[in-house]
């Protein structure tokens, strides 16, 4: 499953894919990207897309950054989404997570080698940062390897020696976000110092540019056209899987990529929470919830909840409470977030959900969101590990504010999520999908 190595500077042909300005190019080889539907509907609704060049340009300096920052050689990427953090490099990601085919290198002056799949470098060899692609040597795992695991990951590790060496002299301080056990025992049989990868991807991710955020706003305004029209499907007898599947489908058609889970239920199905939607026949009268986790175009995660009620009568009084307690958490904690707040304050300072709903609370208060959910995570108090995430708010983060609401034991539980930004002087709350105004009212 290994080619012949090699190592190659890539070919930039300006007339292959998106524009510089995030539009489509006219042309038949345009790469993953938005559709000509999504362009149309943000330009309606006066969205800016993304400068993808100055995306990733911007996105390759905090990298750089938060590795000079630490005195690192450089840092290598296994986990899919660095390595399209770090390259926009597409290919295969889910299928990545457990067959770890693909590695990205940077060093801490900038210089990116991208190893591929064998025989995909054509996949790649657009994007202008990536200045080597490499296509032998990653697969070190059992599926691809055998017993040949050993042999394959020292190969791999000479290779990751001679980049040490030619890009940062004596430094033998290497970031790694995970590898596998093979890979790790090479490296440290021939010295390199193996340092926490996925703490330095997080923080590099954490704070968007302008071009994240742009290319956020229009992930998210993607997803709530597709919940809207999720919302025009909902009715007594529809299953929930086939609601579901409203949502995969709207997201494809503008180019966005994948669901992250699926979590949609109705009725009793809504508590407790967490459940994956199924073949159950939404009834009239229940309440049906989800989650979106929605990785959108460009690859944006737009993470987004809402509780509706199913049908043509009305809401009974305790569904009414779950929803308006749900609501004031979620808006009540948003009023947190400014630059300067500790996440220990946060979690300290956050809105109290009342006692008979604390013991199926929400894994967290908020989380980040990017590429996916991401770093950090805001516990409840009840959860809070001192000294895990000793850090402040700062211009740039992106966050989801959530809140499960259901009492053990009962029928029902309401779900409610907003995605914000945080401002110079506070935060800007980017969801304006509309809440359910029979649970509202």
């Amino acid at each position: 499953m290994t080619d012949q190595h090699s190592i190659r500077q890539p070919k930039i042909d300006p007339s292959r894919g998106l524009k510089p300005d995030g539009s489509p190019a006219d042309n038949d080889r345009i790469e993953i990207g938005p559709t000509q539907r999504a362009f149309d509907e943000w330009a309606e609704l006066g969205l800016t897309v993304p400068n993808l060049d100055r995306m990733r340009q911007t996105r390759l300096d905090r990298i750089v950054a938060e590795l000079n920052k630490r005195d690192y050689a450089g840092v290598l990427c296994f986990d899919p989404l660095n390595i399209r953090y770090a390259t926009d490099s597409s290919n295969m990601h889910l299928w990545i997570t457990h067959n770890p085919s693909r590695a990205a290198f940077v060093s801490a002056e900038g210089h990116v080698v991208l190893w591929e799949l064998h025989r995909c470098e054509h996949l790649s060899n657009y994007l202008p940062l990536i200045d080597e692609i490499r296509t032998e040597g990653v697969g070190m795992y059992y599926f691809v390897a055998g017993d040949k695991e050993e042999e394959i990951a020292e190969r791999f590790a000479q290779q990751v020696d001679q980049l040490l060496r030619k890009h940062a002299g004596d430094n033998r301080r290497l970031a790694i976000d995970k590898i596998e056990i093979p890979g790790l025992r090479a490296l440290d049989k021939i010295g390199v110092d193996v340092q926490n990868g996925m703490q330095l991807m997080e923080h590099a991710r954490s704070v968007k540019g302008v071009d994240e955020i742009n290319a956020m706003r229009c992930a998210i305004s993607s997803c709530e056209i597709a919940v809207a029209e999720m919302r025009k499907a909902l009715r007594p007898g529809i299953a929930e899987v086939e609601l579901w599947a409203v949502l995969h489908g709207e997201n494809i058609k503008r180019g966005g990529e994948w669901i992250e889970t699926r979590i949609l239920n109705s009725g009793p199905r809504t508590n407790p929470w967490m459940q994956e939607a199924g073949p159950r026949i939404i009834q009239n009268g229940d309440l049906l919830a989800f989650d979106t986790d929605m990785i959108g175009p460009y690859g944006m995660c737009a993470d987004i909840s809402r509780t509706w009620y199913c049908g043509d009568g009305q809401p009974s009084v305790e569904q009414r409470h779950l929803h308006a307690v749900a609501y004031e958490h979620i808006m009540k904690n948003m009023e947190l977030l400014k630059p300067g707040v500790s996440f220990k304050e946060l979690t300290q300072n956050g809105h109290r959900l009342p006692e008979q709903y604390r013991a199926q609370r929400y894994g967290v208060m908020m989380h980040g969101v990017g590429l996916c959910d991401e770093y950090p995570a805001i516990y409840y108090p009840e959860d809070y590990t001192e000294g895990a995430f000793d850090y402040v708010l700062e211009p740039g983060m992106t966050l989801c504010v959530e809140a499960y609401v259901g009492a053990v034991g009962m029928r029902d539980g309401v779900k409610l999520e907003e995605q914000v930004l945080i401002t110079e002087t506070g935060y800007e709350n980017l969801t304006l999908c509309p809440f359910d105004e029979k649970l509202m009212a």
